[in-house]
């Protein structure tokens, strides 16, 4: 396989695959669940349960290999949530939140044939990642992988998008682009959060999201309407052109046919989980 087909595949493979493991971050099972071993509703859950593979560390760590929040956001959760909940407790915990939602999203489908085919090929397609210079994903590998397949196919799902989250953070350091400005010029790309989704989720106030933009503007990154340039979108298209080379070890590895068979079974299945309800409609631009 060349290298740019394999930067397709994992592109590709990347949107069929990742609302399967990011709808867990906006299921009430999460609040409803985490917060009954003593987290608290709302960011904290978020915050604990991606962090907790890597144990009880602080804010910077968080705010460093999550990229895009504001820091001051972070530090009102973590390291708060290792006094309320161990990482342990709610890294079983969040396995139960990816069982009920799943199930309630899928239907009868959760146990199909497919999904099992689907978990076994993500398997598979792990083996082909390495953990330098991937912290959240080296965490997250150390884990025990679920005995079922739905979990696991979410648990192999969730590696594969923390490998390649790794390589988008060290894709965007390289050309320079904080957490703050990827997050504006990724909603002005109209690809990502809406400005509204995205203020709301990261952190951000008004003011320091418009500060961003002017530095933006002054960059040439953004225009008067704060919309793309012709520069800033060749930005967002070096960024994610080296985010997919990055993010090729897991497919060449897996092979073409099986990349796509993946594809294929993730697809599907993603269309079935957004169709029921599993992200706000407001949350994403076009």
């Amino acid at each position: 396989m060349s290298d740019g087909k394999a930067a397709e595949l994992a592109a590709k493979c990347h949107r069929a695959l990742d609302p399967l493991h990011s709808l867990i971050y906006f299921a009430p099972e999460a609040d409803e669940k985490l917060a009954g071993i003593g987290l608290k509703p709302g960011r904290m859950t978020y915050f604990a349960s991606r962090s907790a593979p890597m144990g009880p560390v602080g804010a910077g760590v968080v705010t460093a290999t999550f990229y895009n929040f504001n820091p001051d956001l972070v530090a009102r959760h973590i390291p708060k949530a290792w006094g309320l909940a161990s990482p342990d407790t709610i890294l079983a915990t969040r396995l139960d939140v990816v069982d009920a939602t799943l199930r309630r999203l899928l239907g009868d489908a959760v146990d199909s044939p497919e999904v099992a085919e689907a978990a076994e090929l993500a398997r598979e397609a792990t083996a082909g990642c390495a953990p330098h210079g991937r912290p959240l994903y080296a965490a997250h590998a150390e884990l025990d992988w679920p005995e079922q397949p739905h979990l696991a196919l979410w648990h192999g799902i969730t590696l594969l998008r923390e490998f390649r989250g790794d390589g988008h953070i060290a894709a965007l350091t390289t050309q320079g682009v904080d957490g703050l400005a990827a997050l504006i010029t990724h909603s002005a790309s109209g690809k990502g959060f809406t400005e509204t989704a995205a203020k709301a989720t990261r952190g951000w106030s008004d003011e320091q999201w418009a500060a961003g933009v002017e530095r933006l503007r002054e960059q040439g990154i953004l225009d008067g309407n704060g919309e793309l340039t012709a520069d800033g979108v060749a930005l967002r298209e070096r960024v994610e052109a080296a985010t997919d080379a990055a993010a090729t070890a897991p497919y060449i590895h897996l092979g073409e046919e099986k990349c796509l068979r993946l594809r294929e079974i993730g697809k599907s299945l993603s269309r079935t989980v957004v169709a029921a309800g599993a992200f706000p409609a407001t949350m994403f631009g076009k």
